[in-house]
């Protein structure tokens, strides 16, 4: 990998499957990346997760704010403004990457595109079952272990594919969109920068799609790859999930689409404005 990267990966008090997620990154054919956490004011228990992967090798930046409520907006810009990577993979402390996710990522990397991975959904059940084992042995990620561990193929039975062929022909194939999602999404640091990074006035729900669209109206437009990029969503509650402000971000994103919006309302340019920064936690 010739470019810099750094995969920002965001969190909040969910210990037990954030060490699930970096047993994925310790496990990654790729090296060369720096794993920055942001994370959006969790307790002591998530902060000794890291120290343990840290110290078993795995080269992570800790940040961290004051839980304030839902603001992971404002805690993914500050992991920005601690990377000094020119390229940045976005992905969340629930979702297991697999073990070719950031090989892939960088790969295909190009100029004017951010890139749309893929999220294969795991059952609660299915979600407690993985171990650090299946995730080492890459296991975890396999068709037949996963149906017989008691996984429903029945929406996304191709993305598990080994295949980088039938993969990108499946890529190329799908009618979905590619969208920016806060799990699975790659950019070039200069490009989301240009779009003020992640809109701190919205709460959960699209906010990361926001960002997207704003990026496509600068002219950096989304390619398909979710079947070649692939994490593995572990369940959990989402208590922070509120109608209002959904219904207020959907409303939001209209804006942007209709009168091609560039630049985040609230975002990187006035974090560093205002001399902002999330703590750094690295021992």
């Amino acid at each position: 990998m010739s470019l810099t990267c750094s995969v920002i990966l965001s969190t909040y008090n969910q210990p037990a499957w954030l060490q699930k997620v970096l047993a994925g990154y310790a496990a990654q054919t790729e090296r060369a990346f720096e794993l920055i956490v942001a994370d959006d004011g969790s307790r002591a228990e998530t902060a000794q997760v890291i120290d343990d992967a840290r110290r078993a090798g795995l080269n992570i930046r800790h940040v961290w704010q004051k839980d304030d409520g839902f603001r992971k907006c404002a805690i993914l810009n500050k992991a920005v403004l601690a990377s000094d990577a020119e390229y940045l993979i976005f992905t969340d402390g629930d979702c297991i990457p697999r073990d070719d996710f950031v090989a892939t990522h960088t790969q295909l990397a190009e100029p004017k595109r951010f890139l749309s991975g893929g999220v294969i959904w795991m059952s609660r059940a299915l979600s407690v079952r993985i171990s650090e084992d299946d995730i080492r042995t890459g296991r975890f990620s396999d068709g037949g272990w996963l149906r017989a561990n008691g996984w429903n193929a029945r929406r996304h039975p191709y993305r598990v594919t080994r295949s980088h062929r039938l993969a990108k022909f499946f890529d190329v194939l799908t009618p979905t969109s590619p969208t920016f999602n806060g799990h699975n999404s790659s950019v070039w640091r200069a490009d989301l920068l240009a779009v003020n990074g992640f809109d701190e006035t919205m709460g959960y729900g699209g906010e990361d799609r926001a960002v997207g669209e704003r990026l496509t109206n600068i002219g950096v437009r989304g390619r398909q790859v979710r079947h070649r990029a692939v994490c593995f969503h572990l369940d959990h509650d989402r208590p922070y999930k509120r109608a209002d402000v959904m219904r207020a971000n959907r409303a939001e994103r209209k804006r942007i689409v209709r009168e091609k919006d560039v630049r985040a309302t609230v975002g990187i340019a006035e974090i560093a404005a205002r001399g902002e920064s999330a703590l750094r936690r690295e021992r």
